[in-house]
């Protein structure tokens, strides 16, 4: 065993003098071609390490937002007193229909102003909200009310009890 250990560090020595001389007959013969090949390692090496800086999976931030559904009551024509007839009583809702059909405060506005006749921009403008969102509220009063156009839904609502 020592012997394999000695002629294996013999060889090493040896194989390393050999290799600084052939550096040195190098060196002194193309040092040009040397340091171009010093230059091509240092370039390669500086490309992988920013290659792996610009690539690397950076931490990342989730941010979760949070809706909390705040009821703000706005006043409408849906909300004033309008006299039902001659005789000057107040029209009252039926709370029952509406709590069936699980309409929303919101709803039932849009639902008045489209017996009012109006338009889903005017409705919009009169409720301070998108079109859009008077859009979504028409497709949802059809829906709860089961009607296809806005004047059965209308007549629906009437037979209901929710409008006058």
């Amino acid at each position: 065993m020592k012997t394999v250990l000695l002629y294996g560090l013999v060889t090493g020595l040896a194989i390393t003098a050999l290799q600084v001389a052939e550096y040195r007959w190098l060196v002194l013969t193309d040092t040009a071609s040397v340091y171009a090949g010093v230059v091509a390692v240092v370039c390669v090496g500086l490309g992988l390490w920013f290659g792996r800086q610009l690539t690397s999976p950076r931490e990342r931030v989730v941010v979760e937002r949070v809706l909390e559904r705040v009821e703000v009551p706005v006043p409408t024509a849906a909300t004033a007193t309008t006299p039902a007839s001659a005789g000057g009583s107040a029209f009252v809702p039926n709370a029952n229909a509406m709590a069936q059909l699980g309409m929303t405060p919101r709803e039932y506005d849009v639902l008045t102003l489209i017996a009012e006749g109006l338009s889903t921009r005017d409705m919009a403008t009169r409720l301070s909200v998108s079109e859009n969102t008077v859009k979504t509220h028409t497709s949802r009063v059809l829906f709860k009310l089961q009607a296809t156009r806005r004047t059965q839904a209308v007549q629906m609502a009437r037979d209901a009890g929710l409008l006058p």
